[in-house]
Order: structure tokens, then C-alpha cells, then sequence
């Protein structure tokens, strides 16, 4: 399991990326399934959905250095039982990322940048936010807001959110990495949150922790 990038930040924050190399089968051997977890994965039609399932919890395991449980509420948020870490978890065609704090609200956002993201730019670029006319960057600079609006739907909670109408991305200058500002304004939160940004082979990454 090639672990690609792995560290600590602001107190007990840590981010892990690995990419899946492994079997199912490989990857079924080095995880213990809480009781319904296997009725969940062989629910799965798609090979890698299974994948999937069975590498975010090979990869939570070796950053907790034991097996939790993930559970979900209604709105597909995760959260872990008998464990005081809060989590948030991203998967991306081969990687799969997990960002943990006890302290700290967090939100995490992978994403492989591949398909035409200018098609879809209206649904959650707002008026205030500004895109670089820069044909060579403006695939990238779109995507770093895509991945960053995630990480912030991710952090509050997935309540009544809106890309376009409640989520803005302060200006900034793409950069291979950097950090950025981002706001939230909905009925629940009407709050900003620092964010940084990486890219990783071909892939862009985007976080954010905050205590609330």
C-alpha cells in the first residue's frame, strides 16, 4: 500500500493519500469488516466501488494503526464509532485520501483532472469569483475551486448548501500550491475558512480544518 503523501498539521490534523495498487483480494485480507460492512460490500456491483470501500478502511487503519468502524448519517456524512477523531475522506480514480482530527472540523477533496470542468463552470462559479482567462491554467485554477467548495460542503456538515449560491472562493492566483480563502453563507453558517491546495501527479487536492 504506497502511501504518496503523509503528514501533520495545525496541532493533531493529518492528511494520508495512498494510491490502490492492491487486489480485492489483497485488500479484503488486511481490513476487519464491522458487522454489516460485508452485506455493504458485496452490495456493490462495481468492482471498484468495492475497491474503494476496502481501501478507505485499509487506509484509515494504517493511520489510526487499528481497525474503527465508519459510519454514515443521513446525509453521507462519515464519522468513526468509539474513536474521538473526526474524519473526512475523498477518493479520486486511483487515490484515496482520509484527513483526521480530534480537535479540529475537517474537510478533504481529491480530485483528477481529466474530464472538461469548463462544461459545468456555470453550476458553481458565482459572480464574485474570478477565473484566470489563461488557457493553460484555467482548467487547473477551475478545479482548485471545484475541490476547495468540497472540502467546505465536507466541513459544515453537507447542510443546505449550494456551490454557486453559497460557496465563494476568494481571489487568488493559481499556484502548484497555496492557500486560499473560502467563505460559507447559508441559513446555518455564514463563516470563512482557510484552505490550501496541492496537486499530486495529475490530481488536485484541496483541505481545510478549523475548530467551530
Amino acid at each position: 500500500m504506497p502511501i504518496l503523501f503523509n503528514e501533520k498539521f495545525e496541532g493533531d490534523c493529518e492528511l494520508g493519500i495512498w494510491e490502490i495498487t492492491e487486489s480485492y483480494d489483497e485488500l479484503l485480507s488486511r481490513v476487519h469488516l464491522f458487522p454489516g460492512e460485508r452485506d455493504r460490500l458485496e452490495s456493490f456491483r462495481s468492482d471498484a466501488r468495492k475497491v474503494e470501500f476496502l481501501s478507505v478502511r485499509a487506509l484509515l487503519k494504517e493511520l489510526l494503526g487499528r481497525s474503527v468502524q465508519i459510519v454514515y448519517n443521513d446525509k453521507r456524512k462519515p464519522y468513526l464509532t468509539q474513536c474521538e477523531y473526526r474524519i473526512s475522506i475523498s477518493h479520486s480514480r486511483n487515490l484515496t485520501g482520509i484527513m483526521l482530527s480530534k480537535e479540529k472540523k475537517v474537510g478533504l477533496d481529491m480530485e483528477f483532472m481529466s474530464h472538461k470542468i469548463g462544461d459545468i463552470e456555470s453550476k458553481f462559479i458565482n459572480d464574485d469569483e474570478k477565473i484566470t482567462d489563461d488557457p493553460e491554467l484555467r482548467k487547473y485554477h477551475l478545479y482548485i475551486h471545484w475541490c476547495a467548495k468540497e472540502a467546505l460542503y465536507k466541513i459544515c456538515d453537507k447542510q443546505d448548501i449550494n456551490f454557486r449560491k453559497n460557496l465563494t472562493i476568494e481571489a487568488f492566483e493559481p499556484q502548484p500550491c497555496g492557500r486560499i480563502v473560502g467563505w460559507v453563507d447559508n441559513r446555518f453558517w455564514h463563516d470563512k475558512f482557510p484552505l490550501h491546495y496541492f496537486t499530486i501527479n495529475n490530481y488536485v487536492v484541496a483541505y481545510c480544518c478549523k475548530t467551530l
